[in-house]
């Protein structure tokens, strides 16, 4: 029997210019390219190098001329404030070209930097579009972000122009943007000549004059500007993620591979055609929404559905699965801390009862690892497929992944499944050499990364090779470990630094949070390896409980003691774990596992601008004193 994504996966590794040189037919070319793949300054490769196109153009205009232009392109809803409308495709491309047009008359043109810092509203959509209409590269900084965040961005990417709003709205409560905005601007050395804010009624910003200027004032009267061609090597965005060493890193997306990959993943990935309707339910501020929320849908002219919102608390546990019916989503992409949030509020799924998910094919989860127990429970109550897939900030779209639009293959929990076409992963030790079936090691990608994936950082070319190149010349270094099973089917157990070393014995973290989520009282589960007199490292885990549980703390203990012992045994030494009401994440869903790593060794830290809830660490820290670990490692430091 033929497998044809394993037949598509060959192609484009043995033939990359064939594979990806019919790929780009689904995008519309004002010149096209002299050579798919150039090679000639590796490892710094370009794809369709003296192509000329317009992802605006792509994602909007096109399907206007196209005749789709009543079509949705974006259904809005915000149960926070109590909105919902549709924008259709023409009127999309009204707004877009408009705000392009002021863009334009005051002076921002191509290759000028323009920085968003904007809540899940339309408007934020209209300004990244509006930015590849004429050639501008965006770089959004994810609303609400510290000041002092936010002023760093600027000083890199030195924009322009700054798009923001009054204000976003959390469940929490109003969140001033305006004034955040404001005291990084006093911050940064790069001085910004214009800002142009849109005004929300739940907090009226004060705009300083001669620099700061209302959005609906401003461009009421633009004229509209038409798509302006660019190179197909040219940067589309900057998107920062974070840095170790304090820095953030620009990850650049150019404009002609990205469009190329993304239209591609979207009917190959996820099963979206033309008219389809997709929910990527994240942020705008992450990769993905710049890929899953804007662009891909767009490019493949589907409808994309726009939330602020959050899994649970606007209003319950139940409004993903409303919104999925209210819309007729045909795939929804969330994130594995999303489902387990809902999970912990409603373990039974009673919110999915009485719910038509017939539109529902398929749910996908990526964003950080999806342990085996949350895959199983949202396929048992939604009744649907749930494809984990994985990737990255600066991949750009998916490494590893279930073709659900070529031939779906078996799910394996725990796995993401297999390479997707045009990425030559492997699993290699520490000097490079690869690794047998099912023994662990570090993730890496052949050069070239295929298109859609970064192709520097901004302006740092040399920390670009330093970050992902260096360690293993001819390979992209992803950062996590994990191993690969004799089909070829990627397992990702954690970052590379989250690694354990128990008495020479290398665990990961991953296996430990899988079999802890095993424990009918466990809603999530995080595991560091903290510092051990005598064995170097030991694992130490913390435990979040479903609502409703009751279970005293010696019970939990000891029954997740050993159910560690019987699934990994004795060499994981593991016997501190204790329940937290919260753990601390990023607001995209990571936990924090260095932070946590650092205050339990004693470690001095800064709480990472991205945390959603700073309290949390303060949870964590009350749990290891509870253990007596801290006293213990004090008692080691006298």
């Amino acid at each position: 029997m033929t497998d044809p994504g394993l037949a598509l996966y060959q192609q484009s590794i043995e033939d990359k210019t064939a594979f990806w040189g019919e790929c780009a037919k689904a995008i519309d070319w004002y010149q096209t390219w002299e050579k798919v793949l150039d090679d000639s300054h590796a490892p710094f490769y370009r794809w369709f190098s003296k192509g000329q196109l317009n992802t605006c153009y792509n994602a909007v205009d096109r399907h206007v001329q196209a005749g789709k232009g009543a079509q949705f392109a974006i259904r809005y809803f915000s149960p926070v404030t109590d909105t919902e409308y549709g924008v259709t495709y023409a009127e999309l491309q009204a707004q877009v070209s408009r705000l392009a047009g002021y863009m334009a008359s005051v002076g921002v043109t191509k290759g000028d930097r323009v920085v968003i810092y904007m809540p899940m509203v339309p408007e934020t959509v209209y300004a990244m579009l509006a930015c590849a209409r004429i050639g501008a590269i965006h770089s959004v900084v994810f609303g609400g972000f510290a000041a002092n965040e936010l002023a760093t961005r600027i000083n890199d990417a030195k924009p322009k122009l700054v798009m923001s709003a009054s204000c976003g709205v959390e469940p929490s409560g109003v969140v001033p943007y305006k004034p955040l905005l404001d005291k990084a601007l006093e911050q940064s050395n790069h001085k910004v000549e214009r800002c142009l804010i849109l005004g929300r009624s739940q907090y009226v910003a004060q705009l300083q004059d001669g620099r700061d200027y209302d959005w609906q004032q401003a461009i009421k009267d633009a004229v509209p500007a038409e798509c302006v061609p660019v190179a197909a090597t040219d940067p589309l965005y900057i998107l920062y993620t974070s840095g170790t060493t304090g820095q953030p890193k620009g990850v650049v997306r150019d404009n002609g591979g990205h469009a190329v990959a993304l239209a591609w993943s979207m009917k190959h990935i996820y099963n979206i055609n033309p008219g389809d309707t997709f929910w990527a339910a994240s942020d705008v501020g992450w990769v993905v929404g710049h890929s899953y929320i804007v662009y891909a849908p767009l490019l493949v002219g589907a409808t994309t559905v726009l939330y602020e919102g959050k899994p649970v608390g606007t209003p319950d546990p139940g409004i993903f699965w409303r919104t999925i019916e209210k819309y007729g989503v045909k795939s929804f992409f969330t994130a594995p801390t999303a489902i387990r949030a809902i999970k912990r509020e409603d373990p039974n799924g009673h919110y999915v009862d009485g719910v038509n998910l017939s539109c529902l094919e398929t749910l996908f989860l990526a964003g950080e690892r999806c342990d085996p127990d949350t895959l199983h429970w949202a396929g048992a109550k939604l009744g649907k497929p749930v494809i984990d897939h994985w990737w990255q900030t600066e991949t750009g779209w998916a490494v590893a992944a279930n073709l659900m639009g070529v031939q779906a293959i078996p799910v394996k929990p725990g796995s993401p499944a297999r390479a997707v076409p045009g990425y030559q992963v492997e699993v290699v030790d520490e000097f490079g050499a690869q690794v047998p079936p099912g023994q662990s090691g570090n993730v890496v990608i052949k050069l070239p990364l295929p298109p859609g994936t970064l192709t520097t950082l901004w302006q740092n070319d040399k920390r670009y090779q330093e970050s992902y190149l260096t360690m293993y010349p001819g390979y992209y270094l992803t950062g996590d470990a994990g191993y690969m099973d004799e089909d070829g089917y990627l397992y990702i157990m954690s970052r590379i630094d989250d690694i354990i070393n128990v008495a020479g014995h290398r665990l990961s973290t991953g296996r430990f949070e899988e079999v802890l989520c095993q424990h009918p009282a466990v809603a999530e589960a995080a595991v560091i390896g903290v510092d051990d007199k005598l064995k170097g490292q030991v694992p130490l885990g913390l435990v979040v409980l479903k609502n409703g549980i009751d279970i005293s703390e010696k019970q939990l203990h000891d029954e997740l003691v050993a159910k560690v012992r019987q699934e990994i045994g004795p060499v994981a030494a593991f016997k501190l774990v204790s329940a937290v009401q919260k753990l601390p994440k990023t607001r995209s869903g990571k936990i924090l596992r260095g932070t946590m790593r650092k205050i339990a060794d004693n470690q001095s830290y800064t709480p990472p601008a991205t945390i959603e809830d700073p309290l949390t660490l303060d949870l964590v820290r009350d749990a290891l004193t509870r253990m007596g670990y801290a006293d213990a490692l004090l008692q080691q430091h006298i």
